[in-house]
C-alpha cells in the first residue's frame, strides 16, 4: 500500500505563497538517487540529452515524484487531481561553467498568462548532494510577482539571491513564474536537475493542504495583499463580501492604470477591495489596459523570454477577485470591437472559475473568433469553469480539430478538466493521438483518462500499447 501523502501545513503554504519555493525530500534510501544519477549519466554519455523522454529513458524517477513529501506538497498547492505536464528536462551544470542570467520561463508552447494565482509549479529534483559551489539552481525569493527586476545580469542584480542546495533527494518546489538561473560551478563534481513541470485540473474548492482553518498570517509586506488573496484562493476562493464600500482615491485609480507593473498589481488588490462599487471604473481600465497592451503581448525580455507570457491585466486580476458581480459586465465586453480587449474579458472570466457560469454561452460563442488569441483564451476559461461548463461540449469538440495548436491543446485541456459529460468527443480525441504537436497529443489523452467510460479506456490503452516505449532497449540492447 502506497504511503499516505505528507501535506503541507500553513507555515510551508505561507512560505511557497510569499517565497515562491519550498524544499521537500524525497527521503529514498541511498541507493535510489544513487541508481537514477548513474543512469543519467550512461544515458548522456551514450545518448546525449533525451529531453522530453528523460522519464520513460529512467522510469525510476517517477518513484521521486509519487514520494509521499513530493505528493503531499504537490496535492497541497495544486489539488488532487494535478496532472504532469509533458514538458521536462535534464539539465546538466558542468565544473566549470559560469551559469546563466536571470530569467523566467515561457509556459511550454502556450500563450497563457502569467498571474498569482499558482496553476503551475516547478519541481526540480537533485539526485546528488549539491552544494553553493556545484552551481545550484539560483531563486530570487519573493520576486515571482515581479516582471521585473534590477538586472538580469547576475553581476549588476540587487535583489537577494538564494542557491537551491541540499542532500540527494532534494526536490525544490517553485513557483512557475519564479526569477531563476543556474548559478556558476567552480566545484569538480558535475550537478544533474531534473525540471519537471506540474499543472493544476480543477479550481480550488477547500484547502487541499493541513489547514488549521484560520485566515492569512498578515506580514508587513508590500504584496500583503497579494499574498492574503492568493491563500483565500487556494482554500476555496472564499466570497469577497461588500467589500469595504469606500471609493478608491483619484491617485489608487491612477496608480492602477498607469502605474508600473507592480504598482498597477497593488493597486488592483486595493481597489476590488473596496467592493462592487468599483466595478464601472474596473471595466473602463480593463478596456483601456487590454487595448493597450495587445501589441505588446509577444514582446521578448526576461520575464517574457519567447514572448505570449506576459502579466494579466492588474485590472482583470480585481474584476476576479471581485467575482460574480463581475460576471455581468465582462459577458458585455466579450463582445468588444478589439481582439485584446475579448481576450483579456474571457482570460478575467477564466480566472474566476465557476463563478463565471454565467458566461459560458458568450465564451463558446468566442471558440469561433477570427483571433487565435481570442479563441485560445475562450476555450481556456471554459476549462476552468470545469463541469458547469458542459453546455460549450459542442463547440469545444469542434475546435479539437482547429487549426492554431493553442486553441487544439486548450480544447483538449478544457474538455478533461469539463470530465465526464464530454464523452462524445471520443472518437475526435482518438485522431487527436496523432495530433502534429506532441502536447496536443498529451492532453488528448489526459481528456480519455478523465472521462473514464470504458469506451475511452479502452481506445487510450489502445493507443498507449502501440505507442509503448521500452526503457531497457537502445542501440546495444536492441531485442
Amino acid at each position: 500500500m502506497a504511503a499516505k501523502p505528507q501535506l503541507l501545513n500553513d507555515a510551508q503554504m505561507a512560505q511557497f505563497i510569499r517565497e515562491g519555493y519550498l524544499n521537500v525530500q524525497a527521503d529514498f534510501p541511498v541507493p535510489l538517487n544513487q541508481e537514477i544519477y548513474q543512469r543519467i549519466e550512461a544515458v548522456f554519455e551514450k545518448e546525449k540529452n533525451p529531453g522530453n523522454n528523460i522519464l520513460p529513458r529512467i522510469p525510476q524517477i517517477q518513484h521521486v515524484y509519487d514520494h509521499p513529501a513530493v505528493l503531499g506538497a504537490l496535492i497541497s498547492l495544486l489539488g488532487p487531481d494535478y496532472v504532469m505536464n509533458p514538458h521536462r528536462h535534464c539539465h546538466l551544470n558542468p565544473p566549470g561553467s559560469k551559469g546563466q542570467n536571470w530569467h523566467k520561463d515561457n509556459y511550454v508552447f502556450d500563450e497563457i498568462l502569467r498571474q498569482p494565482r499558482p496553476r503551475w509549479v516547478f519541481a526540480f529534483y537533485y539526485p546528488q548532494e549539491v552544494t553553493p559551489d556545484m552551481g545550484p539552481t539560483g531563486t530570487l525569493p519573493g520576486r515571482h510577482y515581479h516582471h521585473h527586476i534590477s538586472s538580469d545580469n547576475p553581476a549588476l542584480t540587487t535583489e537577494t539571491e538564494l542557491g537551491l542546495c541540499g542532500p540527494a533527494g532534494t526536490v525544490a518546489i517553485v513557483h512557475y513564474d519564479a526569477w531563476h538561473r543556474a548559478t556558476a560551478n567552480s566545484s569538480e563534481r558535475k550537478r544533474y536537475m531534473l525540471k519537471f513541470v506540474f499543472e493544476r485540473l480543477s479550481e480550488p474548492q477547500t484547502a487541499a493542504w493541513d489547514h488549521g482553518g484560520g485566515s492569512w498570517p498578515a506580514g508587513a509586506g508590500e504584496l500583503e495583499g497579494i499574498h492574503a488573496e492568493v491563500w483565500n484562493w487556494l482554500r476555496g476562493g472564499l466570497p469577497l463580501g461588500a467589500g469595504s464600500g469606500r471609493v478608491p482615491s483619484p491617485a489608487l485609480l491612477d496608480q492602477l492604470r498607469e502605474g508600473e507593473q507592480l504598482e498597477r498589481l497593488r493597486a488592483a488588490y486595493q481597489v476590488a477591495a473596496c467592493g462592487e462599487a468599483v466595478l464601472p471604473a474596473l471595466v473602463q481600465a480593463l478596456e483601456a489596459e487590454a487595448a493597450a497592451g495587445a501589441e505588446h503581448l509577444w514582446d521578448k525580455m526576461p520575464g517574457n523570454p519567447r514572448g505570449s507570457n506576459p502579466p494579466a491585466c492588474a485590472t482583470g486580476l480585481a474584476l476576479a477577485v471581485l467575482g460574480q458581480p463581475a460576471v455581468a459586465p465582462l459577458r458585455g465586453l466579450l463582445e468588444h470591437a478589439h481582439w485584446g480587449v475579448r481576450a483579456m474579458a474571457a482570460d478575467t472570466l477564466g480566472n474566476m472559475g465557476a463563478a463565471a457560469q454565467a458566461a459560458v454561452p458568450g465564451l463558446a460563442r468566442l471558440l469561433a473568433d477570427d483571433h487565435p488569441r481570442v479563441r485560445r483564451h475562450a476555450a481556456e476559461a471554459l476549462g476552468r469553469v470545469g463541469p458547469a461548463a458542459a453546455p460549450a461540449l459542442p463547440a469545444l469538440i469542434d475546435h479539437i480539430r482547429d487549426p492554431d495548436l493553442r486553441v487544439r491543446h486548450n480544447a483538449c485541456l478544457a474538455l478533461a478538466k469539463i470530465g465526464q459529460p464530454a464523452e462524445a468527443a471520443i472518437p475526435l480525441l482518438l485522431e487527436t493521438l496523432e495530433d502534429e504537436d506532441r502536447y496536443v497529443r498529451y492532453f488528448a489523452g489526459v481528456a480519455l483518462r478523465r472521462l473514464a467510460t470504458p469506451e475511452s479506456q479502452r481506445v487510450l490503452l489502445d493507443a498507449l500499447f502501440a505507442a509503448r516505449w521500452c526503457p531497457v532497449t537502445n542501440p546495444e540492447n536492441m531485442y
